[in-house]
């Protein structure tokens, strides 16, 4: 593991740590390869709120529309086995479907550019107010044909990715669940991941969770549920390491992988832009992509219900991130953006050198807490409680052993003042003077506010 990263990797759980308690979501487990290998693996919090189960990197996730990366991938493997091309018909292989539905063709479906509805009639099966679908339900979904014109913009569709667990089916005469188990998942050596319920038994399951509104307290969902003929489009329970595992070997660079490197690099080419969007993303066969400053991702997100969750893969640093949360107000999307900026900024500024060890851990006051970070050149005055906790970090200049200046901070801050560390009797700093502002162990500014302000 080169330096840098691994600097990242021992900020990123201290990171993290906090923002869980901040943000006192259940449940959290997060995976990093580097290469395809894992470098990183933890997990934080509960599998189960109500029976207190703690939650490890072993258990499972319903991982949502991370499902459709392996159904398109099944796509690309008959394609390169030459039992069908992207651009036949949809309904060559699933019949009983409108006549406009039946022209659009697997690569439509596969990109969501096939005008198809996104959830039919009654979406209930999202709220767990019914089963999801079966084939003749989502036909009967669909008896109306098209949305909109196929082939005029980006539109997300489960039920045209059940058109296409349905294609896999006809073609090869297996269960999709079956097929896609066998042929992708088992061939990319994923042991940890299904394509839907049910799980062996005693494998470690964790449960979704509500959010605390409206109720005022989180209730536990059990994410048990058959996706029957949906599957293809938000079956898959998984953990973390197996989808950083599998997303590496989505890159057409990757050494080993269940397709070509011609089937991978079609999948996450760029075939629509996501309109009416804030944030510039793209979808290509499966896979979504976006850029995160100048480093180009792809991957997936999932949501299932109590589960947030979300998989990207860098080529260029040969890095992959899987944050998996297990409620339905999880920042899954938001921590990888802050895990990313945390490795952003240590391959920016480098790795700390052992001198200043010293200038590292977390420091509290009653407005809050700081981490002094270390790098190469400079140590960072990083605040673990924003989603990027470098955003417009105070940066010091270290000038001896307990003293240095800040040499970069806001208009509103202490730019050019001096920074100290106070040691106590065995050597030890005790005490962070950041300009005049003293902060202290989380332990010391407990006991400062129960006394000053509870009285005892």
């Amino acid at each position: 593991m080169e330096k840098t990263l691994a600097a990242a990797l021992d900020y990123v759980p201290r990171w993290l740590d906090f923002q869980m308690r901040d943000w006192e979501r259940p449940g959290l487990v997060v995976a990093i390869a580097e290469r395809g290998r894992v470098v990183f693996e933890r997990a934080w919090g509960h599998a189960d709120l109500k029976r207190g189960i703690e939650l490890t990197p072993r258990h499972r996730f319903r991982v949502a529309s991370h499902s459709k990366s392996f159904t398109a991938a099944g796509i690309m493997k008959l394609r390169e086995r030459r039992k069908l091309h992207l651009d036949d018909p949809v309904g060559l292989y699933v019949d009983g479907l409108h006549r406009g539905l039946a022209a659009v063709t697997l690569q439509q479906l596969l990109s969501h550019s096939g005008g198809v509805v996104r959830d039919g009639r009654d979406s209930g099966q999202w709220q767990d107010r019914r089963p999801f679908l079966d084939a003749d339900e989502i036909r009967a979904d669909l008896a109306d044909g098209t949305i909109i014109d196929p082939n005029t913009r980006f539109k997300y569709s489960n039920h045209g990715y059940g058109l296409l667990g349905m294609a896999i089916e006809a073609i090869t005469g297996e269960s999709y669940n079956r097929w896609i188990k066998r042929e992708i998942v088992e061939a990319a050596g994923l042991e940890e991941t299904e394509p839907d319920v049910p799980l062996k038994r005693g494998t470690p399951f964790s449960r979704g969770h509500s959010m605390v509104l409206p109720l005022g307290r989180r209730v536990v969902i059990p994410g048990e549920n058959s996706t029957r003929a949906l599957a293809a489009a938000t079956g898959f329970i998984s953990t973390a390491a197996d989808l950083v595992r599998w997303f590496s070997g989505l890159d057409p660079k990757a050494h080993h992988g269940v397709l070509s490197a011609a089937s991978r690099r079609e999948m996450i080419r760029r075939q629509w832009r996501s309109p009416h969007s804030s944030i510039e993303s793209y979808y290509g066969l499966g896979v979504g992509s976006g850029t995160f400053g100048d480093w180009d991702h792809f991957g997936h997100g999932g949501g299932f219900q109590g589960y947030i969750t979300r998989t990207l893969h860098v080529p260029t640093r040969n890095l992959t991130i899987s944050v998996l949360t297990n409620s339905a107000d999880g920042l899954a999307g938001l921590w990888l953006d802050g895990i990313l900026h945390i490795i952003r900024c240590f391959a920016q500024n480098g790795a700390p050198p052992a001198r200043l060890k010293a200038w590292s851990g977390r420091w509290w006051t009653l407005w809050g807490t700081v981490d002094l970070v270390p790098t190469t050149r400079k140590v960072l005055v990083a605040l673990p409680g924003f989603l990027n906790p470098f955003m417009d970090a105070s940066e010091i200049e270290v000038t001896g052993r307990d003293r240095g200046k800040i040499v970069l901070a806001s208009g509103v801050a202490n730019h050019g003042e001096p920074v100290r560390l106070e040691r106590d009797g065995r050597g030890r700093a005790h005490a962070l003077w950041l300009a005049g502002n003293k902060l202290l162990s989380e332990r010391q500014v407990i006991r400062e506010l129960t006394r000053r302000y509870e009285g005892r």
